[in-house]
């Protein structure tokens, strides 16, 4: 099964690009498309308001979570394409 950790590999590069894009355009959409953050920024909160932390620490945690959140998006259509193509 190559196949599996090529697409995940594909996925969590996708998934991280998505995150780095929305955090780029954060400031300059004046925070339009935050409601897209909410699971890496529900997980940074939790875990700084667990603990405490610097603001960096939160927006890394928030970047990791939505990179992860997305690129699980991307390995299940990446999934269901390699099904549909090869049915």
């Amino acid at each position: 099964m190559p196949w599996l950790r090529t697409y995940l590999v594909i996925a969590l590069a996708v998934g991280a690009l998505v995150s780095t894009v929305l955090l780029v355009l954060e400031p300059l959409t004046d925070f339009a498309l935050l409601w897209l953050e909410w699971p890496g920024i529900s997980a940074a909160y939790f875990f700084r308001g667990a603990v405490g932390g610097s603001a960096f620490l939160g927006i890394a945690i928030s970047w990791v979570v939505n990179a992860l959140t997305y690129g699980l998006g991307a390995f299940v259509i990446l999934s269901a394409l390699k099904v549909l193509r090869d049915a």
